[in-house]
């Protein structure tokens, strides 16, 4: 009963197609849309729909997939992005950012095997389609192994104290339905830092795909690679304060 658009399979239950070399899988069309966060009635909501699906999450491993990890998402990434597509007038300032970027995350990010479950692993409101007070969820291309805190700190948004009132109310509908370890909370910035440096060397590792340039327009440009910095600095900084709590 949980409710997540899934991928069609065919007679011989595969979700996955080839035509002419490329790959597709075909969904069932629904409606609805992003679900309004300031309002903490849908984030009880879907906590409680995280925490049934994580549930199902903890029975087994993904075969697969990949997991949430520090060597790929950040050291692998920066070195990419170094060589091949930074500035040479920033690279020194990237550099140094980003080595203590990959300090600081060591330093704070350290689940155990156990603490890995499958989880979607993209969750935020863009794939979440929201209709009759039921969170329908999409766009699971990302799935991975990962703590169950990768699905729940994409819906933070605003001041420290709001961030800690969203939080709760999550943690509140989702422990109906999973248990949610309190060392998590250390994690959320860690795993925003991987995301961030991840996003720009996965469009980078793209930009021969002519599809690219021209979706992403803004990328690759130096304004764009100043502001990606000037963001990372936010995030070092982010990274030195206390862990969000549960009120």
């Amino acid at each position: 009963d949980i409710s997540v658009v899934a991928p069609m399979v065919d007679d011989k239950g595969c979700s996955l197609h080839e035509f002419q070399g490329f790959l597709f899988a075909l969904f069932v069309r629904r409606g609805g849309y992003p679900p309004e966060l300031d309002n903490l009635d849908n984030l009880l909501v879907l906590g409680r729909t995280l925490g049934r699906i994580h549930s199902v999450g903890k029975a087994s491993r993904f075969e697969h997939r990949q997991r949430i990890c520090v060597q790929r998402m950040l050291a692998d990434n920066r070195e990419f992005l170094l060589q091949e597509f930074i500035p040479a007038e920033l690279r020194p300032a990237y550099e140094t950012l980003t080595a203590d970027l990959l300090k600081a995350v060591l330093d704070t990010y350290t689940p155990a095997a156990e603490d890995e479950i499958r989880v979607h692993g993209d969750c935020h409101v863009g794939n979440i389609l929201w209709r009759d007070d039921v969170a329908h969820f999409v766009d699971l291309d990302d799935c991975v192994m990962a703590p169950a805190m990768q699905d729940l700190w994409m819906f933070l948004n605003g001041e420290r104290h709001d961030r800690e009132i969203q939080l709760s109310e999550l943690i509140e509908g989702y422990s109906e339905f999973c248990d949610f370890d309190p060392r998590q909370l250390r994690w959320v910035e860690p795993l925003r830092t991987l995301r961030l440096i991840n996003y720009a060397a996965w469009v980078a590792r793209r930009w021969e795909d002519p599809a690219f340039p021209r979706s992403f327009t803004w990328f690759n440009t130096e304004r764009y690679w100043a502001e990606h910095i000037l963001e990372l600095r936010e995030q070092l900084a982010t990274l030195q304060e206390e862990p969000l709590r549960l009120l």
